[in-house]
């Protein structure tokens, strides 16, 4: 299904959001400089990338904030420096792996690489720099560069270096989204053989996110048609001969001729669409099959309504009440808060460093600041069949707890009485392989989630 809202006509809804969520917000942590990624990681915190060179880890409740990396050749030019992060959704369980993109001079070339980085989690840093892509033409505007990680591969969106030609050129890697296996190598199932080419004709991918088997993208239009897409394998997305629709007569010409995609929604006036994330969570059933996305001209958090079939967006609506200038990057915690990372500071690493990290929240789900549940530990991890919860002294508060997957689904929940206990056995035989959270709430108390796989 294909909607266009041009944005004078959105503005009049402003103010009337349908089933708006009351919400209040909180920054986590502010001096910082362009935090280009923000990723809800296994171990609870939030780790981001600051455009310097800096890989960072984020304590949410206390704000605490450990430097984990600094990749001392990172180049800031304009838009590009130290851009998209992808943390393994197994990091603390066997693939203890970060993938970063950052950008540097090689002469006077202006290029961008993708690295992999190993944690040591008993001395919280990062470290054994491996490369797995690297000479990707950059420049001053349009590097992309959005990393995802789905299905042991890993997605990767580039911007077409100002120069649009190079995204309908299949032996470019510029303004493509593309896809390599974790190790670098390419794919054999890639739709250009021996390429990491994945889809091209994309103009500036700044934001991925993968729900329900759709690999959903923004990007920025040049000063019309900025895009929401699903990307597919092998789609051409029209750049640079077509923008938005195909609705003049050489784009329906081209777009014929050469199978283009359209796009789900467009906005013009452009809007500079940047992270998104999918949200389906109880915290703000209002938000729920919804693509949250964050804009830097525009300086809002937009909600995307998506349809019955997630393949078509209904509705898209400014979120009011989120006035922090541009917004670069959003991402969700297993419990359904929403945070978001700015981008006020000037590009160029001049100036005072004046970024934030903030969270937005239901003020009821956390009634009683400071109270924490009892600390448990989960094993087997991965589980088979059973998940132990285990405490260090008997519990006595009845509690309910759920289970989601990767991408915040709830694929399980279930009650625990008040029963003087130390241990609590959930049977997991039917869920999938992957990776899961395990949310634990007490009545009155801060939940808890901690991480698992199962196998």
């Amino acid at each position: 299904m294909k909607k266009l809202i041009f944005t004078f006509l959105m503005l009049a809804t402003l103010g009337t959001a349908q089933a708006q969520s009351t919400f209040a917000t909180r920054v986590v942590k502010d001096s910082l400089f362009i935090p280009w990624e923000i990723s809800w990681a296994p171990d609870n915190h939030i780790w981001f990338t600051q455009k310097n060179g800096y890989i960072c880890r984020l304590d949410p409740g206390t704000g605490q904030t450990d430097t984990l990396w600094h990749q001392a050749n990172t180049h800031i030019l304009s838009e590009g420096g130290m851009l998209g992060m992808a943390v393994h959704p197994q990091l603390l369980s066997g693939q203890p792996y970060v993938y970063v993109a950052y950008e540097y001079l090689s002469g006077s070339l202006y290029l961008e690489r993708i690295i992999r980085l190993t944690y040591d989690a008993a001395a919280n840093t990062l470290g054994s720099p491996l490369t797995l892509l690297d000479s990707i033409p950059g420049a001053n505007f349009h590097n992309g560069c959005r990393l995802l990680l789905v299905a042991n591969q890993l997605y990767i969106s580039t911007g077409d270096a100002t120069v649009g030609s190079l995204a309908q050129d299949l032996s470019s890697i510029n303004g493509k989204i593309l896809r390599i296996n974790l190790d670098g190598s390419i794919p054999a199932d890639n739709p250009v053989a021996g390429s990491p080419v994945y889809s091209w004709g994309q103009r500036n991918v700044q934001g991925l996110v993968y729900a329900h088997n759709n690999l959903y993208s923004s990007m920025h239009g040049n000063t019309t048609d900025d895009e929401i897409n699903i990307v597919v394998k092998g789609g051409n997305y029209g750049w640079p001969n077509v923008e938005g629709f195909c609705n003049t007569p050489s784009e329906i010409t081209f777009c014929a001729d050469s199978g283009v995609i359209e796009p789900l929604f467009i906005w013009t006036p452009t809007i500079a669409p940047s992270g998104i994330d999918f949200y389906e969570h109880p915290m703000f059933p209002a938000w729920n099959n919804s693509l949250l996305m964050a804009t830097l001209k525009d300086q809002h958090l937009y909600r995307l309504k998506l349809n019955a079939t997630l393949d078509g967006i209904d509705s898209a609506v400014v979120i009011p009440g989120v006035n922090f200038g541009r917004l670069r990057d959003v991402c969700i915690s297993p419990e359904g808060r929403v945070y978001i990372s700015t981008s006020n500071s000037n590009a160029s690493g001049t100036g005072a460093f004046v970024d934030k990290i903030i969270e937005l929240y239901d003020p009821a789900a956390t009634a009683v600041a400071g109270m924490a549940v009892p600390a448990f530990t989960l094993a087997p991890n991965p589980a088979a069949t059973v998940l132990t919860l285990q405490w260090a002294a008997p519990r006595t508060a009845a509690a309910s707890y759920r289970i989601v997957d990767a991408q915040g689904r709830m694929v399980l929940q279930g009650k625990a009485p008040a029963v003087a206990a130390k241990e609590l056995s959930i049977a997991v035989a039917g869920l999938p392989a992957g990776s899961y959270w395990l949310i634990w709430q007490e009545a009155g108390k801060q939940p808890a989630a901690k991480g698992f796989e199962k196998k």
